[in-house]
């Protein structure tokens, strides 16, 4: 997956036909949204930011109704990606304003991709909600920088986001999001360096990558039985 903010203004033909079924059969079967029907991991952050997993057409007409004015989209944007062509064709519809900026979780952001989730706060018209997959671990990372950059929560307590509460693992190679923000909690404590000027001026995710080690019966757990991205 490439991690790279994508904008949201060329149009996509809309989904007709076999597509449209391929699109609901993608989602529901291969996305395992079907799952997500039951239980969609959706919570509050603060303030007017939700995090969950990936909405299904009928969750977002149900968050329309509830005066939800952005989606903030975490998993990729392709636009021959029938789960994202029906996302996308479904705020259309409903008047959602949906942003793109699609990242990972099992290695460090690029450094360009970091500065794009520092300034994406400014995008959003809330009330906002915030997705990838499953709702645990990208969600998670990107809810930690928002409450230490928009509500000066002290980094290590933001992590409260990063937690098995919301199905995040940080044993396997997940934990890579956790490493990254101790990593600089601890540059932090050494200097008072902020989030962004050590993103800006510090950050080294090849060094923090090789840096890293998971554990391999955690990350068999996250990548073979949950099936995460």
């Amino acid at each position: 997956m490439t991690d790279a903010s994508l904008p949201e203004s060329s149009a996509l033909p809309r989904l007709e036909g076999l597509e449209r079924r391929r699109a609901w059969w993608h989602l529901m079967a291969q996305d395992h949204g079907v799952f997500r029907s039951i239980y969609l991991n959706k919570h509050l952050v603060r303030g007017d930011l939700w995090r969950s997993a990936q909405p299904s057409p009928w969750h977002l007409e149900r968050l329309t109704k509830a005066g939800f004015r952005t989606v903030l989209n975490l998993r990729g944007s392709e636009q021959d990606n029938y789960r994202y062509r029906l996302e996308r064709e479904t705020c259309e519809r409903l008047g959602l304003k949906l942003i793109s900026l699609p990242i990972r979780s099992r290695s460090p952001l690029k450094r360009e991709t970091m500065i794009d989730a520092i300034n994406v706060w400014d995008q959003l018209e809330g009330p906002t909600l915030m997705h990838c997959k499953s709702g645990a671990d990208r969600t998670g990372l990107m809810s930690t920088i928002y409450l230490h950059l928009k509500h000066d929560v002290p980094m290590r307590e933001a992590m409260d986001q990063l937690s098995l509460r919301f199905g995040h693992v940080r044993q396997g190679k997940t934990g890579v999001v956790d490493f990254v923000f101790e990593t600089f909690a601890d540059r932090h404590d050494e200097t008072g360096i902020t989030f962004r000027d050590w993103v800006e001026t510090e950050y080294d995710p090849d060094a923090l990558k090789a840096s890293f080690r998971d554990q391999w019966f955690y990350s068999l757990i996250v990548d073979k039985v949950l099936r995460r991205e």
